[in-house]
C-alpha cells in the first residue's frame, strides 16, 4: 500500500527514460509542477515537439550516467526487462522510481489528479482500477472548475493576514473555518478590512 504525500519537484532533476505515450503523459503530469524534466530515449513521438525549450531531450540508448543525481527516474519503456533494469539501479541508490510496466519495482505511483492553482486532488485505487480513478476524476472535474483556482489563492492571502494576528489558535482556527462559508464576494471584502487593518 502505497502512502499519500506531496512532494515539491520545484527544480529538481527528474529523468524520463522513454520517448512514447506513457512517457509523454508521464512529463507533462511533471511540467505542471515545476520539475526540470530530461527524457532520454532513442525515438519521440510527435508530441514530444510540444514539450521542446521545456524540457531536455536527448536522443541516446540509455546509460546510467543519466540517472546520477536524480531526485525522480521513470521508466516508460517498451522493453520490460530495461525498465526492471533501471528500477533496480534505482532501488539500490535509493531513487524515486516509477515503472510504468511493474508496479511492485516502483518506489512510487502516479495518480489521477486535478490541479486548481494550488488545489490539488489525487485519486489512487492503488493500481487495482485505473479505469476508476479516471472515472472519478472526471466526476471531481465538474465539482472543483477552473474558479476554484483563485479562490484558493485569496484564502491562502486571508490565513496569512489572519495567522499574523494576535489571538489564541482557537480563535484564528474558528475564524478560518469560518471563511468556507462565504463566497467569492465576501471573502475579498474580508481581506481588504484586514489590510487595511495594518
Amino acid at each position: 500500500m502505497h502512502y499519500p504525500i506531496m512532494l515539491d519537484l520545484t527544480d529538481k532533476k527528474i529523468t524520463i527514460i522513454g520517448g512514447g505515450k506513457v512517457a509523454y503523459r508521464k512529463l507533462t503530469h511533471f511540467l505542471d509542477f515545476k520539475g526540470s524534466v530530461t527524457v532520454i530515449s532513442e525515438t519521440f513521438i510527435a508530441d514530444f515537439e510540444q514539450a521542446k525549450g521545456k524540457v531536455s531531450m536527448i536522443r541516446d540508448t540509455y546509460k546510467e550516467v543519466y540517472l546520477k543525481d536524480s531526485f525522480v527516474v521513470v521508466a516508460a519503456t517498451n522493453n520490460k526487462t530495461l525498465n526492471n533494469e533501471i528500477g533496480a539501479y534505482c532501488k539500490a541508490k535509493n531513487i524515486l522510481c516509477n515503472i510504468a510496466s511493474n508496479q511492485e519495482l516502483s518506489s512510487f505511483i502516479m495518480p489521477s489528479f486535478i490541479k486548481r492553482g494550488e488545489l490539488v486532488i489525487s485519486v489512487s485505487t492503488g493500481g487495482n482500477s485505473p479505469a476508476l480513478a479516471s472515472k472519478i476524476k472526471k466526476e471531481l472535474e465538474d465539482q472543483y472548475d477552473t474558479s476554484y483556482e483563485g479562490y484558493v489563492a485569496l484564502l491562502g492571502q486571508i490565513r496569512e493576514h489572519v495567522l499574523h494576528q494576535s489571538l489564541s489558535e482557537a480563535e484564528k482556527a474558528s475564524i478560518l473555518n469560518s471563511l468556507l462559508d462565504m463566497n467569492r464576494e465576501q471573502l475579498n471584502v474580508y481581506l481588504k478590512e484586514l489590510e487595511n487593518m495594518k
